[in-house]
C-alpha cells in the first residue's frame, strides 16, 4: 500500500512576488519569467513553402539557479485558424555568476541541444555548443536564438543549420505576456 502524498511543496512560479522567492543568479533573467503567447512565421531552403504559427511559451522557477523552460507551437492558416500541433521543446535554463547561461532543450523528435550564451540587458543571445539526435531524428547540427524584451513584449528569432543547410534564418516570434489570473475560491 502507498503511504499519503502531500503536495508539491514547492511549486514552480512563472509570477514575481507569487511562489518562492527567485534565486539571486537568476535576475539578469528575471525579464524572461511569465507566460508568452503570440505568432510566427518561419521559413527554410527545404520546405515547400513558408508557415505561421502561434506559439505558447512559458519561463518559470523553483527558488533555485535556473529557470524551467517549455515552449508550444501550432501552425495556422492564413485565417489564423489552427491546423495542427508543431514544435514544442521543454528545458532548463542556468544562468552562471557573470551573467552567462547554459541551456538544455529536448524535442520529441529525437533531439538534445545544449546551448551557451549571455544576458546582456533585455537581450539573450545562445547558440547551440552540442546537438545529440535519435536514430530517426532530422539532422540539425546548429541554431543560434536571440531573445529580446522590451515593453512587455518578447521577440524571438531563431537560426537553424539542418539536412545540409548551413546556419540560416528559421523562425520569427512576436509574442505578449499574457496576464496573470487571479483566482477567487468561495467557501
Amino acid at each position: 500500500m502507498f503511504e499519503p502524498v502531500q503536495e508539491n511543496p514547492y511549486p514552480d512560479s512563472h509570477v514575481l512576488g507569487e511562489g518562492p522567492e527567485p534565486h539571486p543568479l537568476l535576475r539578469p533573467v528575471l525579464h524572461l519569467l511569465g507566460r508568452w503567447h503570440g505568432r510566427g512565421k518561419g521559413e527554410y531552403p527545404t520546405l515547400e513553402k513558408d508557415f505561421r504559427y502561434e506559439q505558447e511559451i512559458t519561463f518559470s522557477h523553483d527558488g533555485r539557479p535556473f529557470l524551467r523552460y517549455e515552449a508550444r507551437a501550432w501552425l495556422i492558416d492564413a485565417d489564423g485558424a489552427p491546423v495542427r500541433p508543431a514544435g514544442r521543446e521543454a528545458g532548463w535554463w542556468r544562468v552562471t555568476p557573470d551573467a552567462g547561461l547554459e541551456v538544455v532543450l529536448a524535442h520529441p523528435t529525437g533531439i538534445v541541444e545544449t546551448y551557451v550564451g549571455r544576458v546582456s540587458g533585455k537581450e539573450v543571445e545562445i547558440e547551440t555548443k552540442e546537438v545529440a539526435l535519435t536514430p530517426l531524428a532530422k539532422e540539425v547540427t546548429g541554431t543560434r536564438r536571440h531573445y529580446t524584451v522590451e515593453n512587455g513584449e518578447m521577440t524571438v528569432v531563431h537560426d537553424m543549420a539542418a539536412v545540409g543547410q548551413p546556419l540560416q534564418h528559421h523562425l520569427t516570434t512576436h509574442l505578449r505576456q499574457r496576464p496573470t489570473q487571479a483566482v477567487s475560491f468561495r467557501s
